[in-house]
């Protein structure tokens, strides 16, 4: 379609005369067409000179459409070398800058049309000017081993685009910002020094082809000064010194600019490379509430120095003043540095993508996302007229009634007045938008009053690492009348002000977590319950702080996901990470999730049933995405997996999902690689020293320390023939084993087994070897005297329970499960939980029904009061140590009134467990 069909909108002739005399020197123009024209002149001197100088041009294109036109520019663009190079970009850019005009003023484009077609010539203008210069360098041999014949893309030199090149987003009279980076890697070190002056003089020379002024324009104005250190460095750097000044010294402003950042000329595989190198620095791995303190000094600082805090409309900077795009910008750019490390969804270069994607992220409400693209749109239009006028770089509405008239007739309005109300709501809107997310919050309600004790706990603050930089006093000052006002207020004041001081005493920094906190005062209300209630859990969150960042993220709150999918994501997080990067980045993803079970549990939102599921599946999913790892680190040195694979399975809590928040994991695993002599690879091994090795290595991944700390213990104690016997278990050797040489015991603990990983017909081949196992016929006096014995030794060997040390003991947890698990064994029974069990036992007559129930009531409290308490504490903890809050969690958790009625509940379960469980089983001799 022509321009004529595609017309939307168009511009008024602020002086008529003058656009009826440009459009009347274009040959074949009428109608419509004639009317863009004359109004496009009319109302900007700079448009009615070109349309004068390119009448010939614009009467060959204009029956057309501008988008093959504006092609073949770009095209011709990116095509042109030699010395004419210079004077031909400046012909076809003031071609592109008419065309790009037209389609803009006619409404034939919208805005990210416009400016993607700013952009793409931008960037093919870029090019030839980069192959020109390289062109001369290597004419004179300026660049050690480079020819004339040189591709521009594998001379070791990338033009980075900043700012809005990089983001495609180029205004109508932009300049564009370049760095210039060269790849020291291609050069011995010899040559380095003169590959380094050689594109100096490249850079300075492409920049003069695109930016100086001549008798026939110019192309693009190119600013080099977002390069690191711009005052003391030359205008083209290694990539080396680059990443070294980012490492040191990166600021967060520098961080934002290089959202937008985009290779655009040269070697771009290698700036490929150098910008997924700057991706820790850009996108920080925590969420960063920081970014925001400083976006909004260096947004002042601007104003300051360019005066630009006055709101009235008459020479209001569009770009930098009050409700201006800068503060669109602003707004996205930090929400994005806050959390783009965490959700690579969020590092989009454009602002209008940057704003979906944040509030499809939950980052912001879609209403505020959609009002500020509208706001978005609607000011960089207003921007782009005022740069039509007289093609000047400015962002300044005008500062008397003509220059508004004039702008107005170049938008198509014909009422001054309205137009100016249609730019002050936008501009409005913004500020209201925008403003309460750069605003410091102040607090301005008195501390509470103290008492000796809780003045001689604050008072130690200040000494604390977290609270020795000047900056997160400032910010924790701010915070801390709310904090103690909230402490104070709890239940338990004295143990929440307590819990809390070895929370902070804990933190070795302050500045991220206190910014979070003050930017989410919903984190206030959490770390305040915590240290209410849960001792050990605001011990783990002064070590591990950063978990706090997944409360504020979407799935948070969610509902359950599962083993599975919650394994995928475990994987994917973890893809295209090393080794040790993934066994990192597993101990923070599984921290988090952790975290989440452990809050859900305490707020009510879960019960103790869930928990143990949720902890279950999470413990899972880790082993279940580790195993992969861990065998691919082996095969390296030694070749695939033998055979058909090995399996991980899963035993005691884990095995019948019913982990707490500190279980460990009981472990073994089984392969199978029958008649395979040995592993196909560079060091070939026997199939059972690979799975040695490669269930060593699971173990590794899961329990050394890293600088994350460690995912969970492992045991491993439980494989056939114990500590004796290899870590690793052929499937035939496991079967043998289990129906030759195992002991009882070793019985009872296969029927909580489970496969949890590795390849499904062998976890299946597995669960089939575990069931003939339970199926056999048993002498069943023989089963109840080695469960008798069993019980017995950990009786001799562990604590006595009581309280709510409910694990141990006679009718503890362990005695309940020896039971069950008994019955289970002579009733052959699938079942793996407690109640299963328990039902098994009665089926086979080992109990009746009365004493059933009264387990399955006693395993069900039990485990509510094990959940309970491992969330408090990682070691048993007494009643007083885990404080009045504490004591109340654990008796809401297991459903009794108080405190009192849980202890009375727990010594009557036990009672009760502990004679059906005698009665059961047979009396011993004691040794």
């Amino acid at each position: 379609m022509s321009f004529a069909d595609r017309l939307t909108r168009m511009p008024l002739a602020f002086d008529p005369e003058l656009g009826r005399g440009a459009a009347e020197a274009v040959p074949g123009r009428s109608g419509p067409v004639s009317d863009l024209l004359a109004g496009s002149a009319g109302s900007s001197p700079y448009l009615s000179r070109l349309i004068a100088g390119e009448a010939a041009w614009l009467g060959e294109i204009l029956p057309g459409a501008p988008e093959p036109a504006m092609a073949a520019l770009t095209r011709a663009a990116a095509q042109t070398t030699g010395p004419e190079t210079a004077a031909t970009l400046r012909a076809l850019k003031r071609r592109a800058a008419l065309l790009i005009a037209l389609a803009d003023l006619g409404g034939i484009w919208d805005l990210e049309t416009v400016t993607g077609a700013l952009t793409d010539f931008a960037e093919a203008a870029t090019q030839a000017a980069l192959g020109a210069a390289l062109g001369v360098a290597a004419r004179r041999g300026r660049i050690p081993g480079m020819d004339e014949d040189i591709d521009p893309q594998a001379a070791g030199i990338v033009v980075l685009a900043m700012g809005k090149m990089g983001a495609g987003e180029l205004n109508y009279s932009s300049d564009i910002d370049l760095i210039c980076l060269f790849d020291e890697t291609r050069f011995a070190p010899d040559d380095e020094v003169t590959a380094r002056a050689g594109f100096i003089r490249v850079t300075r020379d492409m920049a003069a082809t695109l930016s100086a002024v001549t008798d026939q324009g110019y192309v693009f104005r190119t600013d080099l000064r977002l390069r690191p250190d711009a005052g003391t460095t030359p205008v083209c750097m290694s990539m080396a010194a680059a990443e070294r000044y980012y490492e040191a010294e990166g600021r967060n402003w520098e961080r934002a600019v290089y959202i937008k950042a985009r290779p655009v000329a040269g070697d771009l595989a290698a700036g490929r490379r150098f910008l997924q190198r700057l991706r820790p620095f850009i996108w920080r791995r925590h969420l960063d509430f920081a970014a925001i303190h400083d976006t909004a000094m260096m947004r002042d600082r601007i104003r300051a120095h360019r005066g630009l805090y006055d709101s009235t409309l008459e020479g209001h900077n569009l770009k930098l003043g009050q409700g201006g795009i800068r503060e669109i910008e602003f707004f996205a750019q930090t929400r994005q540095l806050i959390a783009g490390g965490r959700d690579p969804a969020l590092r989009q270069r454009a602002t209008v993508d940057a704003l979906r994607a944040l509030a499809a992220a939950g980052w912001m409400a879609p209403d505020e996302a959609e009002t500020l693209q509208g706001d978005y749109r609607a000011l960089r239009e207003v921007e782009h007229r005022l740069q039509m006028i007289g093609d000047a770089q400015t962002h300044s509405l005008p500062r008397n009634g003509d220059g508004f008239d004039r702008l107005a007739r170049l938008s198509g309005h014909s009422d001054t007045l309205a137009y100016r109300g249609w730019i002050s709501g936008h501009l409005q809107s913004v500020h209201e938008l925008t403003k309460p997310f750069f605003t410091p919050k102040t607090r301005a309600e008195p501390e509470p009053d103290l008492s000796d004790a809780a003045r001689d706990i604050v008072s130690r603050w200040p000494s604390y690492p977290a609270l020795r930089s000047e900056r997160g006093q400032a910010i924790f000052d701010r915070l801390r009348p709310e904090l103690l006002s909230r402490l104070i207020g709890s239940a338990r004041p004295d143990e929440a002000l307590a819990n809390f001081d070895g929370f902070l005493r804990g933190l070795p920094a302050g500045v991220q977590l206190f910014s979070l906190f003050e930017a989410n005062p919903t984190l206030i209300d959490l770390i305040v319950d915590i240290s209410a209630t849960t001792p050990g859990l605001s011990r783990y969150l002064s070590r591990h702080s950063s978990v706090l960042d997944a409360v504020l993220a979407g799935e948070f709150f969610a509902p359950w996901r599962g083993a599975a999918e919650l394994g995928a994501e475990l994987t994917a997080a973890l893809a295209g990470l090393d080794y040790e990067a993934a066994l990192d980045a597993a101990r923070r993803w599984q921290k988090e999730w952790h975290f989440r079970v452990g809050v859900h549990l305490l707020r009510g939102l879960i019960a103790a049933p869930e928990a143990a599921a949720q902890y279950s599946d999470l413990a899972e999913a880790v082993v279940a995405t580790l195993w992969p790892l861990a065998q691919a680190e082996v095969a390296r040195r030694h070749g695939p997996a033998p055979g058909k694979g090995g399996a991980v399975v899963a035993m005691g809590s884990l095995g019948s999902r019913d982990m707490a928040a500190a279980s460990d994991l009981d472990l073994l695993v089984i392969y199978e690689a029958a008649r395979i002599e040995a592993s196909d690879g560079p060091r070939p091994l026997h199939p059972r020293a690979w799975y040695a090795k490669a269930t060593k290595a699971l173990v590794a991944a899961i329990s050394a320390p890293t600088a994350q700390g460690v995912i969970y213990a492992v045991d491993m104690r439980l494989r056939p023939s114990g500590r004796q016997g290899p870590v690793a278990t052929g499937l035939g050797a496991f079967r043998d084993y289990q129906r030759h040489e195992a002991w009882t015991w070793e019985h009872l603990a296969l029927t909580r087994a489970r496969a949890i990983a590795g390849p499904a017909e062998l976890g299946r081949q597995i669960e089939a070897v575990r069931l003939n196992v339970l199926a056999e016929r048993r002498d069943r006096a023989a089963v109840l005297v080695d469960t008798a014995a069993m019980r017995q030794r950990l009786s001799q060997a562990g604590r006595q329970g009581d309280g709510i040390a409910v694990k141990p003991g006679p009718g503890g947890m362990q005695d309940i499960a020896l039971l069950a698990q008994a019955g289970a064994l002579l009733a052959g029974s699938h079942a793996r939980d407690a109640t299963g069990q328990i039902a098994a036992a009665q089926a086979t007559g080992l109990i009746d029904a009365a004493a059933a129930d009264a387990l399955s009531r006693a395993a069900a409290l039990f485990g509510a009061i094990s959940q309970g308490s491992q969330l408090l504490g990682d070691r048993p903890l007494a009643p007083e140590a885990m404080g009045a809050g504490g004591r109340d969690f654990l008796a809401r958790l297991a459903g009794a009134s108080d405190w009192e009625a849980l202890l009375s509940q727990s010594a009557s379960a036990r009672a009760e467990a502990q004679a059906i469980i005698a009665h059961a089983l047979p009396d011993l001799e004691e040794p």
